[in-house]
């Protein structure tokens, strides 16, 4: 079974891990917390620097195994998150063999992304939230799993241009939704921190922020666009989740007919 760990948890018993892991966490430290301060994302960094965050490791992202496993991780991060502090977050590093890495263009992890979020939306037997929209073209939907709302970070090795979303492994990030009741367009501090993550996130990528991002409470905001971003200024027509995660949960039904 897959369990949650932490930044202390894995700075202690690190010798321990299997060796992808420790790259994978290694290589993850690095750019978060580096001497510089250039990542542009201060609460993530800030919760990185306070053990505020939580890590999971997950199989092949094509495999049905890691979607077992971040299904676990999110059952039992949704049961923690609140004690773990207002900077929370769930890092998931997936398994990334060296031939997905060569052979995977920024459109193939794309597509793997949203299958990975539709399969395990197809195992969640939870009713979504009522205060969120199931249809992903309204401004309050967010991928929620067990109860909880999220807004999900895609790091890939195929992207070359947006470092910000450059990882050596395949990375799904889970923020959970209280994170932005501070940090949102409708308070001076989230407006300020919006302005700080904006400039800084121009100068570490050398390219101009992406147009599908927003912010949180803003009436135009659509998350789903911002989950996935591709190196240039492109983005889907139509948010994929909603059709793909209907295809697994046909699926899976009758799979187990």
């Amino acid at each position: 079974m897959a369990e949650l760990t932490s930044k202390a948890w894995l700075d202690e018993n690190f010798i321990h891990i299997p060796e992808w892991q420790q790259d994978a966490y290694r290589q993850f430290a690095s750019m978060i917390a580096d001497p510089a301060n250039s990542y542009p994302c201060i609460p993530g960094r800030y919760g990185f620097l306070t053990n505020n965050l939580r890590f999971g490791f997950a199989s092949d992202p094509r495999d049905e195994q890691a979607i077992t496993e971040v299904s676990q991780l999110l059952r039992q991060y949704g049961e923690s998150a609140h004690e773990t502090g207002k900077y929370a977050s769930l890092v998931i590093f997936f398994k990334t063999p060296e031939e997905l890495r060569s052979s995977y263009t920024i459109e193939d992890y794309e597509e793997l992304f949203w299958s990975v979020l539709s399969r395990v939306s197809a195992k969640d037997e939870t009713p979504w939230p009522d205060a969120i929209s199931t249809d992903p073209s309204h401004h309050s939907w967010e991928f929620c799993y067990d109860g909880h709302p999220y807004f999900a970070f895609c790091s890939t090795p195929a992207h070359t241009v947006r470092k910000s979303r450059l990882s050596p492994y395949f990375l799904i990030a889970f923020q959970p939704r209280f994170v932005f009741e501070e940090i949102n367009d409708s308070t001076p501090f989230g407006r300020n921190m919006k302005k700080l993550i904006r400039q800084k996130l121009v100068e570490y990528d050398g390219v101009p922020a992406h147009p599908s991002l927003k912010w949180y409470g803003q009436e135009d905001n659509q998350e789903w666009k911002q989950y996935f971003l591709r190196d240039d200024e492109s983005s889907p027509s139509k948010c994929p989740y909603t059709y793909m995660k209907n295809k697994f949960k046909g699926l899976s039904l009758r799979f187990h007919k």
